[in-house]
């Protein structure tokens, strides 16, 4: 049987971690990853993969048609996992257009590239494409923001509230859609707040690391008492691998940390751990945090009911925030 598997978005932050991990987990697969190569795809963050027998890359966009059309035919791709997206709020912002055509457009062409392979007509796969899933990775930002209390589960109401968020629960809904109207085999994940090694420097864990080291100004919006749940971007590649080999079609999982730190704690624990590791020559590093301004539409916390996931499919979070962080730093000072 052919194992061909097109990942999207396989150079950025969580894919270039979970491509390396899913290549020498499961040799029989062939993984075709498709990236763009924005300013947060990376190819020096798949360097584990280039001797790779079983790994190929292909650099285009999931807004090609035409190009998608063709690895599916050349590859006979029997299964995907959709990484592809904008994913910064700020530029969100600042710009939007992009994260409406890749994030809404990008998957709708997938899906429908994925349908015409795979299915001859709504219920009904080709023979021997009984097996091939969809599996679509999303936040929780789409759910909204939460007060003190409460978290986000697989039912709370959609509510988002950035462009980037609004983008990602269009997303969501077409690849509902595509299981409820053409029963196609589709899993959705949402996750929380991802760190680790290979993140873009525009996020705010390594963008407080990197300014540390080069003794710059630590920016914090607004009072810094917005809550994340955090997850180690490992642990989420392993929930992936789970949710696509054994969840159930049309279902979607949350997948959070059970870590919820507000924006100062984790500037305070890094500059702490940064302190011992890598000591300034005068002071210490807490004395380079500053306040700005609020982002526009800042939500207040998200916290993830994550039970859902480890009750069906048995997936437990094995870093807690104070390992993943000693990890994540070390990495960065390497």
């Amino acid at each position: 049987m052919n194992k061909t598997i097109l990942i999207t978005g396989g150079a950025g932050f969580i894919g270039s971690n979970f491509v390396p991990y899913f290549c020498q987990k499961y040799p029989d697969y062939h993984v075709v990853n498709l990236d763009k190569l924005t300013y947060a795809g990376n190819l020096d963050n798949l360097r584990e993969c280039t001797d790779m027998d079983n790994y190929t890359f292909v650099q285009g966009d999931i807004c090609d048609v035409a190009l998608l059309e063709k690895l599916f035919e050349q590859y006979d791709i029997r299964g995907v996992i959709h990484f592809a997206a904008e994913s910064h709020v700020d530029n969100s912002i600042t710009g939007p257009r992009p994260f409406i055509e890749t994030n809404i457009l990008g998957t709708f062409n997938l899906l429908e590239t994925a349908r015409k392979h795979w299915l001859s007509a709504p219920n009904q796969y080709k023979e021997g494409f009984e097996n091939c899933r969809f599996h679509h990775i999303s936040t929780d930002e789409v759910y909204g923001t939460l007060g003190d209390e409460g978290l986000f589960e697989e039912t709370t109401p959609y509510a988002p509230n950035s462009p980037y968020s609004a983008s990602k629960a269009s997303s969501d809904f077409l690849v509902r859609a595509y299981f409820h109207t053409f029963g196609m085999n589709v899993t959705t994940s949402n996750c929380s707040n991802n760190y680790g090694p290979k993140q873009h420097p525009e996020k705010l864990i390594p963008k407080i690391i990197s300014n540390c080291l080069a003794e710059k100004a630590i920016p914090i919006y607004g009072d810094g008492k917005n809550i994340r749940d955090w997850l180690y971007v490992l642990d989420h590649c392993k929930a992936i691998d789970l949710i696509y080999h054994n969840g159930k079609a049309g279902e979607t999982y949350n997948v959070g940390g059970r870590n919820e730190r507000n924006n100062l704690e984790i500037v305070r624990t890094i500059c702490k751990i940064l302190d011992e590791k890598h000591p300034r020559k005068n002071g210490k590093y807490a004395e380079l945090i500053t306040f700005v301004k609020d982002r526009a539409g800042h939500d207040k916390r998200y916290a993830i009911d994550a039970s859902k996931l480890e009750k069906d499919l048995g997936w437990k979070a094995q870093e807690t925030f104070d390992t993943g962080i000693v990890k994540t730093v070390e990495w960065y000072l390497k």
